[in-house]
């Protein structure tokens, strides 16, 4: 269960806010059209900007050409493919040139085309190579769609995935072998055991693709002649069933989805020789029920690295490996009361003899440069406050590049310290919420700014912070915005009765009074590390001031658990995830009710994923203080997610019995009083439907009255299927809009 997960959903489909700026009579008022299917309030971006090796060019794709600008200036400098150079051979129709990738040294270029998803972040195509010395288009392969393609560093070949084995293309050879003509074959398959829910190479299975957060798992080594790949058996994972619905019989799908306390698949980390042999395996240590959570090659093409992770997550061990022979050493250990967090901020210097990472440690998330023996050069920040993203290292100037939250919690300003760790410098700090894009040389860096009530500015910036050239300011949707009935979303802290500090915002209805009574609905998210109360775009969106307008007041509230606070706030809830959160959120609800404008009454509260959760959690235990909610795509009981995700937590079920039960909604069902909806995609790969039967059957037995929504074939974010989207919202609409203000919106 990543962050985030129903907030960017709901970003992407619906958009943001600006404030009013228009007399009362010339405005107009939100229709749930306009937010759901005109789509009128999204922002625009800024997309496909790839930096050239050089650092002064980028190539963007324009229309039906990817072509290649200044940074400078933004002038157009040359074309280097358009559409009409794409057509396949036989074929009619150009390859899509919006999906792209380089070679480093920018000679070729793999396209893909009829891209499927198999789950949230992985997908298959047919993939081409187009050489821009010969303007030739070549497909990758002659077999069945492909994975994952990815050019080795000299550019020579291109290393892919099919059914579970591990292929590389040599480009300078044709595309099909030649038999006993001696002629080298173009494609070498590197592994030959690969099975659905038995083996796979070079990809991860589902649980490292959703809470580790990649797909690729293999590494071409810096000098191009090894590949370092997973190995991931999944024989003894259990299966878990979906069901797809449309046909006289439902179709049967099966995958390995590994619960928490159950068997994970056996990992195992080999490197293939590009000059022959079997693949070496790297010796990972005896234990096997081990997380490999991340890999990549140092600069030297002999030295691979990887992190090693035990069970319960709390132990996390650096590893280097000899490529030459498979032997591995431990440089660096951590260890940490509660959990160790995976992130890609860790990079080797070009030097060959130093690592610069980031660690939670010292209370806060701060960068460190250790040399390779495992020993800490020094601490390059420190202070009450997270480096929330590394962005690189300027190696020749001795700069640092990073995302922060000085300012506070809620914002995030780009910055710059030196190697020596002095001379913190911020580029970008104007408050609100600043992420940055950088070129190969780190001369210029795309600067993305918005705060809660602003919608994205985007310009082009120089090394030092210095704003070279606007790209982007919505200055449109700015206007049109000015047309509507918009109300401020402002900030407000609060302290609950235990003495914890508690960031909320609260978007009050147009011509707000404070001798009226309004209801209040809570939109939560409040998973681990996440945050819904930050200063950006988005954060609080369109949907929210169209039930603002129909005289609802709408808050978000940051319970433990989340992030931008340090470790104890963010990891406080170990052992118990959703206690505190829930404690929480229901005190939220009591500071609102105090308040003179408030109806104590009708104070409601909804959320996905684990929003959702928190929902029935705060809907049950809370009983007294909410009188509606909605829970989308809830867990309902932790023992039925998956363990990565869980166990980080709450540790195996067996080893925390009491926790598990205590924070199930399921065990609470009775206490229910207030009115509940409940929405769930029956093929949700993610989040089972088989927390909301459980929830069901608990509410059933306790004779509490429910209401529910079923999406045949939608997975998490519940889109699959014509108008499914619309249908979702509606049925929410219309659901808080009859429990919390007696109307409806159709």
């Amino acid at each position: 269960m990543q962050k985030k997960i129903v907030r960017i959903a709901l970003v992407v489909l619906i958009g943001g806010l600006v404030f009013a700026g228009h007399s009362q009579t010339e405005l107009k008022k939100i229709t749930l059209g306009d937010v759901f299917k005109k789509r009128l309030f999204s922002s625009k971006g800024v997309y496909g900007m790839r930096s050239l090796k050089d650092g002064r060019y980028f190539c963007q794709v324009k229309n039906d050409s990817l072509n290649v600008y200044e940074y400078l200036t933004g002038d157009y400098v040359r074309t280097i493919v358009t559409s009409g150079e794409l057509v396949p051979p036989g074929d009619s129709v150009p390859v899509p040139i919006s999906s792209y990738e380089l070679s480093d040294d920018e000679s070729k270029i793999l396209f893909s085309k009829d891209e499927e998803s198999i789950y949230r972040h992985s997908t298959k195509a047919y993939y081409y190579i187009y050489d821009l010395t010969s303007k030739r288009l070549t497909p990758l392969s002659a077999g069945e769609k492909q994975r994952l393609a990815t050019f080795s560093p000299d550019g020579r070949y291109v290393a892919f995935v099919r059914d579970n084995n591990l292929f590389v293309r040599d480009l300078s050879a044709g595309l099909e072998a030649k038999g006993d003509s001696g002629e080298k074959s173009a494609e070498i398959q590197i592994t030959q055991d690969g099975k659905i829910n038995e083996i796979i190479n070079g990809a991860t299975d589902w649980v490292y693709e959703e809470e580790f957060g990649f797909t690729k798992a293999f590494f071409w080594s810096p000098d191009s002649k090894k590949i370092a790949y997973y190995r991931f058996d999944e024989s003894r994972v259990k299966e878990y069933t979906l069901e797809y619905y449309g046909d006289i019989y439902p179709e049967i799908y099966k995958y390995k989805y590994p619960k928490a306390g159950e068997d994970n698949s056996l990992i195992g980390i080999l490197i293939y020789s590009l000059e022959g042999g079997e693949p070496l395996a790297v010796d990972l240590g005896a234990e096997t029920d081990i997380y490999i959570p991340r890999m990549k090659w140092t600069t030297d093409p002999n030295r691979l690295a990887f992190y090693r992770l035990n069970r319960h997550q709390n132990k996390l061990e650096l590893m280097l490996a000899n490529a030459s022979d498979g032997s591995s050493t431990v440089i660096l250990t951590e260890e940490n009361p509660w959990y160790v967090e995976i992130t890609d901020d860790w990079t080797f210097l070009k030097d060959g003899k130093s690592l610069l990472l980031t660690s939670e440690k010292g209370g806060y998330n701060h960068l460190y440069l250790y040399d390779l023996k495992g020993d800490l050069i020094r601490q390059l920040t420190s202070g009450n406050w997270e480096v929330t993203t590394l962005y690189g290292i300027d190696e020749e100037l001795g700069r640092v590049y990073f995302q922060s939250d000085r300012l506070s919690p809620m914002d995030r300003e780009v910055d710059l310290v030196s190697l020596e760790g002095n001379d913190l410098q911020v580029l970008s700090g104007k408050e609100g919420t600043n992420g940055a894009q950088f070129n190969a040389d780190y001369s210029f860096y795309i600067n993305n700014w918005s705060d809660i009530n602003t919608p994205p500015v985007i310009t082009v910036n120089n090394a030092m912070g210095k704003e070279v050239r606007l790209l982007q300011d919505n200055h449109a949707l700015v206007e049109r915005m000015k047309e509507y009935d918009f109300s401020t979303v402002d900030f407000f802290t609060f302290t609950t009765p235990e003495g914890i500090d508690l960031n909320g915002w609260m978007m009050k209805p147009s011509g707000f009074s404070e001798d009226v009574k309004y209801p209040v609905l809570f939109s939560i998210y409040g998973g681990p590390g996440s945050q819904t109360v930050i200063n950006r775009w988005g954060a609080a969106n369109s949907w929210d001031q169209f039930l603002a307008q129909q005289g609802i007041i709408l808050v978000s509230v940051d319970n433990r658990g989340t992030g931008g606070r340090g470790q104890e706030f963010k990891k406080c809830t170990y052992l118990e995830l959703g206690k505190f959160e829930t404690i929480d959120q229901i005190e939220a609800a009591k500071y609102l009710a105090s308040l003179p404008y408030v109806d104590s009454s009708r104070i409601g509260m909804w959320g996905w994923s684990f929003g959702g959760y928190l929902t029935l959690s705060s809907l049950t235990k809370g009983a007294d203080y909410f009188s509606m909610g909605v829970a989308v795509a809830p867990v309902t009981n932790w023992k039925y997610y998956d363990n990565i995700y869980t166990e980080r937590f709450m540790q195996k079920p067996k080893e925390n019995e009491q926790g598990y039960e205590d924070n199930s909604p399921v065990n609470h069902a009775d206490k229910l009083k207030g009115e509940l909806l409940i929405i769930h995609g029956m093929a949700d790969d993610n989040v089972h439907a088989q927390n909301t039967y459980d929830m069901i059957t608990a509410l059933v037995a306790a004779d509490k009255h429910f209401d529910l929504q079923i999406y045949p074939n939608s997975n998490h974010g519940i889109y699959s299927g014509k108008n499914t989207p619309w249908h979702n919202y509606s049925q929410m609409t219309d659901f808080i809009l009859k429990h919390l203000t007696g109307t409806e919106a159709r």
